[in-house]
């Protein structure tokens, strides 16, 4: 397609332009992936985001820089396929639709869990619809063709084949675990289901004396009830009071059972006594710290919230009423001392509102070490996934390396149900990817799998797994790159890791770009409570998507976090606008212009050279830098180009043959404009892609859309490195009379006498062979070159580099009226002097005022005697 009707508006619209551009690129099928055998493949998978609401700034940041990379990539001739989808949030997802539930008066147990999970399918297609909606005001350049979700068909088998395979491997086991417990419902709640509440509480401090003899050590629980389940007392093994004790053992009071004194990490030195009674059946964090040490889980409730056998004489008891009791027990037998009131967060059961328990439960467990092994011995082969920056494989190592079992099963209804069965009279477990025959006699398990489960095997399960003979697996896997921020190293990146190596035999990923979170100016992070957060839907309606973007991608360095602003944004947009405008002028300057006429093969000026020379220089360095990840560099290179040398400079220096009655050279800018002006578009496309498109759909082309017009390369040809030199001292020249002009108040407007000494002949040829610029850009009533022009007496001059320019005063200023200026200015600093020495020789107050403020007045007494010389100096000059 050809397009040469010149016609971008005069005025910059972001809404206007970016309104259909999507639907256009969607229609051309720019973004899907054409499984072009001559073309080499390069893959994205799109962090699936929660079908739970909004998109926030850090999808917008993640997904900007998915999209520059495949829209680079793209350009450059692969194949690319960038594959969205979305995560249905086990949590989070049933969260709120039992929250809409409830707002109708109803909850999940009054449907049914087929009703709800269909409840949840509804939810999810109406959010699904708007987080498209967001993508494309974004312009995410997704192949829609392949969109998965976690819960679809295919990855539903993909989950299955992953759960029975590890199960027959032996590394998916039943085990117990710590989780909320409802004691009057009598069943498991998830973490969402438990609602926290302050309530006025007590700390309860106990001795418990050493088995030795030899004394006793001081612990306090807010739950007393739960002593009788104690294992063992921990304390930190840094601890210089406790050091000695670790190893030996305490009595349990009322029980009379022997317990060791452990050392761990866990412990916090400084709060309370330094010692914490263990409970691992009854607490999570004592559970993690009993399975450190090997300790006995003694569960000492029933489901329905009283006491069991395990409690001795308090079996049968309610566990408040049980508290009680124990409390005035401790106290009769001096071991509990001191009773401190205390106001804390007690998790309370949604359903039925008892206080929650933590209780000791069967679940599912990955078995964690053998995949872990495997995932850290990659990391030492060339083959290994590769950290941008490096930095972060080292808390992804560490991580790995202390790695413990992953709890997989959820009390949810929304999810991959586990795909095992029980038999209703032996228990005998049944896993596998379908029932038993005989299903009237087994039961599912009512668990659902982590969310992580399934986003663990996202690169691969899209592309077609378990079916390894799929043509997108065989292609497109492993991926290229992952895009991500920090926070989820461990809980996605890490599982995707050992995931992909256990069954696919490869890494998923060859890099993982990691950026960091988005913050408030104030360097907060953003939330609800702060109200702090800022939707990006709200900035592309006020600067548009190009703004956003541009700022997004090239406001900071890889893995650091990014301050969001709306001035630097606005910035943006500034930018946008000056491309624009310089666009408009290039294209109004080219009218009539075909692709075919294009030809910069004649004679150039020095402005024609340089600027084709510092395109070749841009291109370089954006490419290199980009495949580096290096997105803030670039966009200051392309700022940095696109403002001052394009716009500020060729520009203003092409108007020159523009305008002039020089035809061969007038067609040579012309197609310079053009050649520059698509390049330059086609670089700065990956970030600004909808004011891109609409600008090159106004240039001469030969193509159908910028998405995927040729990435820009060197054309060594039209390097110039004396025209780069030449120009470079050029800019100085101009640079350095705009300077002097602006320091004796002499307009661009008022024409001045110019005589320049070059230090030799080359240099005297070098200015000589562009004059018509310096006479152009000075504004010179007249102009000297040569190597022996003098100064003179009352002259002003300014040493630039080979040369020193000279400006007669008289031709620069009046000089009567500069010594009259010059005179008003000099009473003023000498009233300002007088009046900061009469302040600082004043007694009462050198004594009275803060120094801070003493200081501030010898700052500015030094300021204006320092001005005052400087004005008494050049009136003398002046006056000669």
């Amino acid at each position: 397609m050809e397009n040469n009707e010149q016609t971008l508006s005069t005025k910059y619209d972001p809404q206007g332009i970016e309104r259909n551009r999507y639907e256009f690129w969607l229609k051309g099928k720019y973004f899907e992936a054409t499984n072009d055998q001559e073309k080499q493949p390069y893959t994205i998978v799109i962090p699936p985001p929660n079908v739970t609401g909004k998109l926030h700034l850090g999808h917008a940041w993640d997904t900007t820089l998915q999209d520059i990379v495949t829209r680079m990539k793209r350009m450059q001739g692969y194949d690319v396929l960038w594959l969205p989808g979305m995560d249905h949030a086990g949590i989070a997802t049933q969260a709120k639709v039992e929250g809409k539930l409830r707002e109708e008066g109803k909850s999940r147990y009054d449907l049914g869990r087929e009703k709800f999970v269909e409840e949840t399918w509804k939810w999810k297609e109406e959010y699904a619809s708007h987080i498209r909606t967001q993508w494309s005001k974004l312009g995410l350049g997704l192949d829609y063709s392949r969109e998965r979700f976690t819960l679809d068909e295919g990855l539903s088998k993909a989950v299955n084949e992953v759960f029975v395979s590890l199960y027959k491997k032996g590394l998916i086991y039943r085990g117990e675990y710590i989780i909320n417990w409802d004691p009057q419902t009598k069943t498991a709640l998830s973490d969402i289901e438990v609602i926290y509440k302050d309530v006025q509480g007590a700390f309860y401090h106990m001795r418990y004396p050493l088995s030795d003899g030899s004394g006793h050590i001081e612990i306090a629980t807010t739950r007393p009830e739960t002593m009788l389940g104690d294992t063992a007392v921990a304390v930190h093994p840094e601890d210089d009071r406790y050091k000695h004790l670790i190893g030996k053992t305490v009595v349990l009071p009322i029980v009379g059972r022997e317990i060791p004194i452990v050392g761990d990490d866990y412990v916090d030195m400084e709060f309370g006594s330094g010692a914490v009674k263990i409970t691992p059946a009854h607490d999570p964090n004592d559970f993690e710290i009993g399975n450190r040490h090997g300790l006995e889980r003694v569960l000492v409730m029933n489901e329905d919230g009283t006491m069991n056998a395990n409690a001795g004489k308090y079996n049968g008891l309610d566990r408040f009423d049980c508290r009680k009791q124990i409390v005035k027990d401790l106290q009769d037998m001096d071991v509990l001392f001191k009773i401190e009131e205390h106001l804390h967060s007690v998790g309370h059961s949604e359903r039925s509102g008892a206080v929650v328990e933590p209780y000791l439960s069967t679940q599912w467990f990955v078995k964690m070490q053998p995949l872990a092994d495997a995932a850290i011995e990659l990391q030492g082969k060339e083959e290994k996934v590769n950290f941008v920056p490096n930095r972060f494989e080292n808390t992804y190592m560490r991580w790995m390396e202390n790695i413990r079992d992953w709890c997989i099963s959820r009390q949810l209804w929304w999810g991959h149900r586990i795909p095992a069965w029980y038999n209703k009279e032996t228990g005998e477990v049944h896993v596998d990817h379908s029932p038993p025959a005989d299903i009237e006699n087994w039961e599912q398990d009512t668990d659902v799998l982590d969310t992580w489960f399934s986003s663990a095997l996202w690169p691969f399960s899209t592309m077609g797994w378990p079916d390894t003979e799929s043509i997108d697996y065989q292609r497109f896997y492993p991926t290229d790159v992952l895009v991500t921020g920090y926070d989820i190293i461990f809980f996605w990146v890490s599982r995707m890791i050992f995931q992909g190596l256990e069954f696919t035999g490869q890494r998923p990923f060859k890099d993982v770009l990691i950026h960091g979170l988005v913050r408030d100016e104030q360097g907060r992070k953003m939330s609800k409570s702060l109200g702090n957060g800022v939707d990006p839907m709200e900035v592309i309606e006020k600067y548009g998507a190009d703004s956003l973007r541009y700022f997004l991608s090239t406001g900071s360095s890889p893995g650091q976090d990014l301050r969001f602003s709306y001035e630097k944004v606005e910035a943006t947009w500034n930018f946008a606008n000056k491309i624009w405008n310089a666009s408009r002028f290039a294209l109004m300057n080219m009218a009539g212009l075909k692709y075919e006429e294009i030809d910069i093969s004649g004679e150039k000026s020095v402005a024609d050279k340089w600027i084709l020379t510092r395109l070749n220089e841009t291109i370089e360095h954006v490419t290199k830098l980009a495949d580096k990840y290096e997105f803030g560099e670039v966009g200051r290179l392309l700022y940095n180009f696109i403002w001052d040398d394009f716009c500020d400079w060729y520009i203003e220096m092409a108007k020159l043959p523009l305008y002039g009655d020089n035809e061969e050279a007038k067609k040579t800018t012309r197609s310079i404009l053009a050649y520059v002006l698509d390049n330059t578009m086609r670089l700065l496309h990956p970030f600004m892609p909808f004011i891109t498109e609409e600008i090159w759909q106004n240039l001469p082309h030969n193509g159908e859309s910028i998405t995927i017009a040729k990435w820009p390369e060197v054309n060594a040809s039209l390097t110039d490195e004396k025209a780069a030199a030449d120009m470079k001292l050029l800019v100085e020249v101009i640079r350095s009379v705009r300077n002097v002009r602006a320091e004796v108040n002499t307009p661009m407007s008022k024409q001045i006498p110019m005589l320049i000494k070059a230090k030799n002949a080359d240099v005297g040829q070098q200015l000589d062979d562009n004059r018509a610029y310096i006479e152009r850009f000075c504004n010179t009533s007249s102009l000297s070159i040569s190597t022996d022009a003098e100064s003179g007496e009352k002259a002003m001059t300014s040493v630039v580099t080979g040369a020193e320019l000279i400006f007669p005063l008289e031709g620069l200023i009046n000089i009567d009226e500069e010594i009259s200026r010059l005179q008003k200015e000099l009473d003023k600093l000498n009233k300002e002097v007088e009046r900061v020495q009469k302040k600082l020789s004043n007694e009462g107050f050198v004594k009275k005022a803060p120094e801070k403020v003493i200081e501030e007045e010898r700052a500015k007494e030094s300021d204006y005697v320092e001005k005052r010389e400087a004005v008494l100096s050049r009136i003398s000059e002046l006056k000669g």
